[in-house]
């Protein structure tokens, strides 16, 4: 199978943390918690990519495979997140509700608040202007490309007799 597929699904997810991060902290940009969730299966990715790069024969061929799921379940992060943005429907996670506000001094107040204002999982953020795709929306597109790819390494590999 050879190095290159499991370097492209690492590099694949390290760039997806990378620009997630740029946008965090470059443009400044605060995730909402659909957002941070979606970060989980690139991490993922990039692990199994990196074993994948540096095991041969089945054990990396069965490191691509498992890249199947985890590709499939960033695709499905991002379909709930669109569908949130869009108020298809409510966001299933507590911390992207309206905040609930509790009794007590100022003082005590005070100190329940984050340290970052939470961003709510409604508002969808825009890289590009004239684009009317959001974030959660490029994240799914481009876990669909890799997911396209990891396929097609596979078909490939099993085509050229390698198992």
């Amino acid at each position: 199978m050879g190095w290159a597929p499991g370097a492209m699904l690492m590099v694949a997810g390290l760039a997806a943390l990378g620009i997630a991060a740029w946008v965090e902290h470059g443009l400044g940009e605060v995730p909402c918690g659909l957002c941070l969730w979606e970060r989980w299966p690139w991490r993922v990715l990039a692990v199994l990519g990196l074993f994948a790069a540096l095991s041969r024969g089945r054990v990396a061929r069965g490191l691509l495979w498992l890249g199947i799921p985890v590709m499939l379940a960033a695709c499905g992060l991002s379909a709930v997140h669109v569908g949130v943005e869009q108020g298809w429907w409510p966001s299933p996670l507590p911390e992207c509700q309206a905040p609930v506000f509790h009794p007590g001094t100022f003082a005590e107040r005070l100190a329940a608040m984050p340290l970052r204002p939470a961003k709510p999982c409604d508002a969808p953020t825009y890289l590009v202007g004239a684009l009317p795709v959001s974030m959660a929306g490029m994240d799914g597109l481009y876990a669909a490309c890799v997911l396209a790819v990891i396929a097609y390494c596979l078909a490939r590999g099993r085509r050229s007799g390698r198992r």
